[in-house]
């Protein structure tokens, strides 16, 4: 009799750049041993310098898919990403409910690395009151929790503070991700994530990695969270089995494009070789 694999449904938009968004996601599961399935939420035009066009779906689209999957396949733990509208945040939330699709990871993406917004106004509300109480882990940024909040967060004791309001907002963990507190506000050195699930805090560091090929970091790191979690790990084991993954990401990656590049997904399968050879194999004349 054959072993079941753990199954992962990536509800999020794709990047036609391969480097974040659904394409991260499903190489993400694909390289910790999971089965990935998807329900596209938008497609967009974008590379390692800029998004061009975004076109979102129709939220019943979105809601087909996901039907789709879950009635098959089935999912042993969920992630949402790009989400666009308050109308697909509606459904996803209905779907997630409707089906009972837990562990859920919420990456509440909001602004690509370009710059360029992912995630209207009117949906931002949405995800806080319809989506976010029933995360098993949010994962934002420090931007992104604070538009979710609607102040500043510019010391590590506002972070902490921040973690415990998202809590009682009704996620049962979330790791603040530290990569974009400003200088002077008291965790330089190491990249410090910050872990709270209403019972204590703790920090997930490592080193910092000096490189441009962070597209994706964000997709990457909420996919391998909901990848251990789907193989039972509790949400603080998913956490640092994530924190290690995409550390190493970051420390094996290759240049892709002229912008920011993309994580090496696959790095413990293969490593990129120094050029490309071309070889031509011919029998002559």
């Amino acid at each position: 009799m054959s072993r079941r694999v753990p199954t992962v449904l990536t509800i999020a938009g794709s990047d036609s750049g391969g480097g974040a968004g659904v394409q991260a996601d499903l190489k993400t599961f694909s390289a910790l041993g999971v089965y990935g399935t998807s329900a596209l939420t938008a497609v967009t035009a974008q590379n390692t310098q800029q998004v061009t066009q975004v076109l979102e779906l129709p939220p019943e689209l979105v809601a087909a898919q996901i039907d789709a999957v879950v009635s098959d396949i089935g999912a042993d733990a969920v992630k949402t990403g790009m989400l666009a509208t308050a109308e697909i945040v509606e459904v996803v939330a209905a779907k997630v409910r409707e089906h009972g699709l837990r562990p859920l990871v919420v990456d509440p993406v909001m602004v690509a690395k370009s710059g360029a917004r992912l995630l209207r106004e009117d949906a931002v509300r949405a995800l806080r009151e319809r989506l976010l109480p029933l995360a098993t882990v949010l994962t934002p940024n420090l931007p992104e929790a604070e538009v979710l909040l609607g102040r500043p967060l510019t010391s590590w004791d506002d972070v902490r503070e921040a973690a415990e309001e998202i809590v009682s907002m009704g996620a049962q963990a979330v790791v603040m991700k530290g990569g974009h507190l400003p200088a002077g506000a008291g965790r330089e050195g190491p990249a410090t994530d910050l872990f709270y699930d209403g019972q204590g805090f703790h920090e997930f560091t490592a080193a910092r990695v000096e490189t441009t090929s962070t597209h994706g970091t964000g997709c990457t790191f909420a996919s391998a969270i909901a990848a251990a979690l789907a193989k039972g790990e509790s949400p603080r084991g998913a956490v640092a089995l994530a924190k290690a993954y995409v550390t190493k990401a970051l420390q094996s990656a290759y240049p892709v494009g002229q912008g920011r590049g993309p994580v090496h997904h696959f790095f413990r399968f293969w490593q990129p070789t120094i050029g490309i050879k071309n070889e031509e194999q011919g029998t002559g004349n």
